[in-house]
């Protein structure tokens, strides 16, 4: 997707009224527009990086449409904009409808007996697609109004040509038990479970 420039007076005008769902010590990264769509800026944080060749938005685009390709649910890319202050990107997209794990398991009567099947089977089939995602966790897991589930926060991903080897899928599922000890839901979401049906042959 080829970008546009997006002078700072339309985007002023673009995000007027719109809320921040995400910040940094850099300022807003993400805004809910009026209209229901996210604005998400990108800000290149070193001069000399990966992020000049390859950057994080263009990542996030390329890897939404790479999942889009392979069937699995995630947000809809509608614009790709150069801002005024240098090193700065954004991307506007439609999200993805639906409530995110983390949110549904915060619900009363919500039982992981009954959801982790369909999230061993989703993460199961993105291991032998080759994709390493590593920002895999339960708030970038969003279930559909179909009942599907599928993928938010795209930019940190890599697709290999063939099934993820064991060490990296074990490593994927590493980074999302320190999410689950970081959220403090030890108690509560059954990790072993998890690692037993993804690991054992």
């Amino acid at each position: 997707m080829q970008s546009s420039r997006l002078p700072q007076a339309a985007l002023n005008q673009l995000i007027e009224g719109a809320s921040i769902l995400e910040a940094d010590s850099y300022g807003p990264k993400v805004y809910l527009l009026q209209d229901g769509n996210i604005l998400k800026l990108f800000r290149r944080k070193r001069l000399f990086s990966s992020a000049l060749l390859r950057p994080y938005s263009t990542r996030f685009i390329n890897n939404a449409a790479r999942l889009q390709k392979l069937g699995v649910p995630t947000l809809e890319v509608l614009a790709f904009y150069k801002l005024q202050k240098p090193g700065m990107t954004a991307v506007l997209y439609r999200p993805l409808p639906g409530k995110t794990l983390r949110q549904l398991s915060s619900q009363e009567n919500f039982s992981w007996q009954h959801t982790l099947p369909a999230l061993v089977e989703l993460i199961r089939s993105l291991h032998a697609s080759g994709i390493y995602f590593r920002s895999l966790h339960l708030g970038n897991i969003v279930v559909t109004p179909e009942n599907q589930l599928g993928l938010i926060d795209v930019a940190d991903m890599r697709f290999l040509r063939s099934p993820l080897p064991r060490y990296l899928a074990r490593r994927n599922l590493r980074h999302f038990a320190r999410y689950i000890a970081r959220e403090n839901l030890n108690g509560s979401f059954p990790m072993q479970a998890l690692e037993n049906a993804l690991l054992t042959a």
